[in-house]
């Protein structure tokens, strides 16, 4: 009985053990891999269509159209935020450049200037 544990144990020694931190650390990053990825068709699709900013996140409308002078709040209100909390998080991605605003900024008066093909997400 001691050889076939001594086996066992050194397949498992040789083979590793992953723990369930390190499953959902990977699960986690391929999920986030997956969300990039499909953030980057949008630009493209966003790109090769009529000019405007997507907004992605619990929205009505994640397409909207282009107009002069257009901001972040204009942008937000267009798309119809539907999610049943405030969102947390604003991220804004221009040009493979991403940056977070805090909502709180926005929801104060400060606003933002947007540019054509730029990404928001609201989470």
């Amino acid at each position: 009985m001691k050889p076939i544990f001594a086996i066992l144990f050194f397949a498992l020694v040789v083979c590793g053990c992953t723990t369930r931190s390190t499953a959902r650390l990977k699960a986690q990053n391929a999920f986030l891999a997956g969300q990039n990825m499909a953030l980057q068709q949008q630009q493209a699709q966003a790109a090769s269509q009529t000019p405007g900013v997507t907004v992605v996140g619990q929205v009505q409308n994640s397409r909207v159209s282009w107009v002069a002078g257009l901001t972040l709040a204009q942008a937000v209100a267009t798309a119809n935020y539907i999610g049943p909390d405030e969102p947390k998080q604003i991220i804004i991605t221009r040009q493979g450049e991403s940056a977070a605003l805090d909502p709180k900024d926005l929801l104060n008066g400060t606003d933002f200037p947007l540019e054509i093909g730029d990404v928001i997400e609201l989470r």
